[in-house]
């Protein structure tokens, strides 16, 4: 169940003060790269799954949802501002559904979609389809990710960002078994399915993604319910 009124003071937060160019700069870095190298190298397969796969989920993507998930509730959480929402009688599951859906749309507009933009640039229909449907799985899970985490710490930000370079962009690419925790791996498990033989070489099956991927989702969801549950109307954690 969403709030309307929830939703609209989000997106606007969230869209407002040029954020939305800031969101779109590793999109369009993305974009921009396809189509040089759809010029350049229009006879090599093997540069879109890389590109639009390995640096696309494990960079572009991860990114955004960082920025977009980590403010739409850290943000209020970190200035006090989020006390007159838990004044207001509308549940802490409402609050916390709404604004992570707010995060997750977003992030498929800016991230997804631009995967979708660089394989059609690429000439790879099939693997267009793939990855745009693998951005959107991974989208709902990294936002659950991260705003979840903005509930749980004032650097959100900081802790965010080091999971991202650490974990999903050198560790899930480098070391096999971190890839069972990896979400962009999740991502590339449904792009996969969609388009095989294209060489994303996802870590896990498709059915583990999605288990995973859901258990991920649900649980740190549930977190951030009970996390701003603790808070009072003073703004201070119980």
């Amino acid at each position: 169940m969403l709030n309307p009124a929830i939703a609209s003071i989000t997106l606007r937060a969230a869209l407002g003060r040029r954020r939305a160019l800031l969101y779109a700069i590793p999109s369009l870095i993305l974009v921009g790269v396809s189509a040089i190298l759809r010029l350049t190298s229009p006879s090599d397969p093997s540069w879109p799954a890389y590109i639009l796969g390995t640096f696309g989920f494990s960079v572009v993507l991860p990114l955004t949802a960082l920025i977009i998930g980590t403010s739409v509730l850290g943000a209020e959480v970190d200035d006090g501002s989020v006390i007159h929402v838990l004044a207001t009688p509308v549940p802490r599951r409402v609050i916390v559904t709404t604004k992570f859906v707010v995060a997750a749309v977003a992030t498929m507009v800016f991230a997804a979609v631009p995967e979708l933009l660089a394989g059609l640039i690429a000439g790879q229909t099939r693997l267009a389809l793939g990855l745009f449907a693998g951005a959107l799985a991974a989208a709902v899970v990294y936002n659950a990710l991260f705003v979840s985490l903005s509930t749980a710490t004032s650097r959100a930000l900081v802790a965010g960002l080091t999971y991202v370079v650490l974990w999903e962009g050198v560790l899930a690419n480098v070391v096999g078994g971190a890839r069972i925790l990896s979400v962009s791996h999740y991502g590339l498990a449904v792009a996969g399915a969609i388009a095989p033989g294209h060489a994303l070489r996802p870590g896990v099956g498709l059915v583990a993604a999605c288990v995973l991927g859901a258990v991920i989702t649900a649980g740190t969801l549930a977190a951030a319910v009970r996390r701003l549950g603790s808070f009072t109307l003073r703004g201070e954690t119980a």
